[in-house]
């Protein structure tokens, strides 16, 4: 049985993940930054919306920042792996 080929069948067929799930990373943060901006501001004011930055609590606000981090954290080494595939197969 030749392991080589089975291995390098496996590996070229395998989908490079991490891009995708880093924009959706992003996108989703957006979706929460944008629903407790409109939620918040509309009922406590933006000085409330702005506080959550700030203060010493976790909360939405300062959860959606460590999200778009590792957003950009995923979309980084995905494009690497991506170039890293291509100059596998050229």
């Amino acid at each position: 049985m030749d392991f080589d080929r089975i291995d390098k069948k496996i590996r070229n067929s395998r989908k490079e993940w991490m891009f995708p799930l880093g924009v959706l990373f992003i996108v989703m943060a957006s979706i929460i930054f944008l629903r407790n901006l409109i939620l918040i501001t509309t009922e406590l004011g933006i000085e409330f919306f702005i506080d959550n930055f700030t203060n010493s609590e976790i909360t939405n606000e300062k959860f959606v920042i460590v999200m778009i981090i590792i957003g950009i954290v995923l979309i980084y080494f995905g494009k690497i792996k991506r170039k890293n595939y291509q100059s596998e197969i050229q």
